[in-house]
């Protein structure tokens, strides 16, 4: 199972925050072309495993669950000195 660092945690709490979400709210994560795509959902779809660490909910496709199960969400900076999700093995 994908594993949420404490940075990855505070990221998404930011994001939800800054997206006004509703309660229950979570980042989903699904597959966008030859990358991922991740957004802020209201609640799973069907089929998506759920997430919960450190106050936070993350959806999973299930391609992305198989594709993530064994590594770690974390946050870093970019080029730009923003914060940013990473995946790590």
């Amino acid at each position: 199972m994908l594993t949420i660092s404490e940075s990855a945690a505070e990221v998404i709490k930011l994001v939800l925050v800054g997206g006004d979400s509703q309660e229950g709210s979570g980042l989903r994560i699904a597959p966008a072309g030859d990358g991922l795509q991740a957004s802020i959902a209201d609640q799973p779809q069907e089929g998506d495993e759920v997430i919960e660490a450190s106050g936070v909910r993350v959806f999973l496709e299930p391609q992305v669950a198989t594709l993530l199960g064994d590594k770690t969400l974390d946050a870093e900076k970019d080029a730009n000195g923003d914060l940013a999700l990473a995946v790590r093995d």
